[in-house]
């Protein structure tokens, strides 16, 4: 429990679950190849967003459904139609995107729980960088 509350403190906060360093992400959307701190490869396998596209599609309609249900139970039994619809079109398009970079982390993060980083991840950032000087 220590280690999950550890990872995901740091994943909430854009940061490298595995030490801490950041930041991981050169803008908003844009994400570093690398850790900073500790060089782990951010993407640890050739499609490997692609759980944190899904997380982030889940908790993000979750929200939505959640604050939808609110909305209805305390208006009820005349909800402002017009005004839940506009809200909701706003809410689905605007909440995945706000929640982006903190799927990406948490994703990692949870990965990391499970596939901790092994020597061969930490040897193929010396690896890369003699091809650099010799390629």
């Amino acid at each position: 429990m220590k280690r999950l509350a550890l990872l995901m403190g740091r994943a909430l906060r854009r940061r490298c679950p595995a030490c801490g360093a950041g930041p991981l992400f050169k803008g908003w959307f844009e994400m570093q190849p690398r850790c900073p701190g500790c060089g782990l490869l951010l993407e640890r396998e050739e499609g490997y967003f692609l759980g944190a596209m899904a997380l982030n599609l889940v908790v993000a309609e979750g929200l939505f459904v959640a604050g939808f249900a609110a909305a209805l139970l305390l208006t009820w039994p005349k909800p402002p139609w017009q005004l839940l619809t506009w809200v909701s079109v706003v809410a689905v398009v605007l909440f995945p995107v706000a929640l982006y970079p903190y799927a990406r982390t948490v994703w990692l993060a949870l990965d990391l729980l499970f596939r901790p980083v092994d020597s061969d991840e930490r040897r193929g950032t010396h690896a890369e960088q003699a091809n650099r000087t010799t390629g």
